[in-house]
């Protein structure tokens, strides 16, 4: 055996010899100060990455799309659902408003998730609301509503602490309130007949129209501010070009309707423009009070859905009894 008198290098792949002929270092006193160094860092390109140059010529073809741009593509598809279950009514449109209803329950719920409201009772009544609006009439609407007490009061007793708790309760009416009455109202005029669909489109374009009317004017002449604390951004010049956007709405569509008088579809315009704005602010009230800026993500850039249906929330319920009132 023999023995290795030479200390460790570590150095390996070296041979003896060559360790031999290195010049001794000197004392760690003579090194001169430097800053230690950082280890180095290697990047590895992903294999996405790596193919990114063989397709960043594709992507140029393809343009980021603007906010606007945006909001078209989101609105496209949901217009044709919209469009598609009016057109069908009956039970498939029921059907599709108990969804929505208990959506727009879960977004309002969702904001007001401190309160602790009760989700169950608040998801059965609306659906019954609903149901009740299609096999029966606004008086059926009222005895499943007034289910929600009974059933609040039940889940209230049943909580294993009662702190707050009339606001819980407080908060559920609300929601169910304003998703149930909405919702149900939009069952009764489309349900009614001969000409329920054909009403029902006109209040939804105559809503949309004076949205987008108030938004323009808004942007191009607004200056008068006329609820700063509660929606800053609306203005007297806004609010003056929705009513005119919902009112030649109505009016305009009533010009392919023949059973629907010119001066009627003006007068019923005109309450929808008026109806509209106030839906508008309510959610925009309970938004501010429960510091949220939009209710959801269901429509995209345009929001949740109370985001996008707090003005036809109302103006459903308005159209129906102005129905009612001139055409039936």
């Amino acid at each position: 055996m023999i023995e290795d008198l030479d200390p460790p290098s570590f150095q390996f792949g070296r041979g003896r010899g060559e360790r031999d002929r290195e010049e001794p270092l000197p004392p760690e006193s003579d090194y001169p100060e430097e800053e230690p160094l950082e280890p180095e860092i290697i990047v590895r390109r992903t294999a996405e990455e790596e193919t990114e140059p063989r397709s960043r010529g594709f992507r140029r073809l393809i343009p980021e799309m603007s906010e606007t741009t945006a909001r078209v593509v989101v609105a496209i598809p949901w217009a044709i659902f919209a469009i598609a279950i009016v057109g069908i009514g009956g039970l498939v449109f029921t059907l599709a408003l108990i969804v929505l209803g208990i959506l727009g329950v879960r977004e309002f719920f969702r904001m007001a998730e401190p309160e602790q409201p009760f989700l169950l009772p608040a998801y059965a009544v609306v659906a019954g609301m609903i149901l009740a609006a299609h096999y029966g009439t606004a008086f059926q609407i009222l005895l499943v509503f007034a289910a929600i007490f009974p059933l609040a009061f039940a889940f209230a007793a049943a909580r294993r602490t009662h702190e707050a708790i009339t606001v819980s309760i407080a908060m559920t009416m609300l929601g169910v309130a304003w998703m149930g009455i909405g919702f149900s109202h939009a069952v009764l005029l489309r349900d009614l007949p001969l000409h329920g669909g054909a009403l029902l489109i006109d209040v939804l374009v105559a809503t949309f129209l004076g949205d987008t009317a108030a938004y323009a004017a808004g942007r191009l002449f607004g200056t008068r501010k006329i609820t700063p604390r509660i929606s800053p951004n609306k203005t007297l010049e806004g609010a003056i070009g929705g009513f005119v956007g919902a009112t030649l709405g109505f009016w305009f569509a009533g010009l392919y309707q023949d059973w629907l008088p010119g001066i009627d579809a003006l007068l019923m315009g005109m309450c929808i423009g008026l109806v509209a704005p106030i839906g508008d602010l309510f959610a925009s009230l309970i938004k501010r009070d429960l510091g949220v800026k939009d209710t959801g993500r269901l429509f995209g850039p345009h929001g949740g859905l109370i985001d996008r249906l707090d003005a036809v929330l109302f103006t459903v319920v308005a159209g129906y009894y102005l129905s009612v009132a001139f055409v039936y």
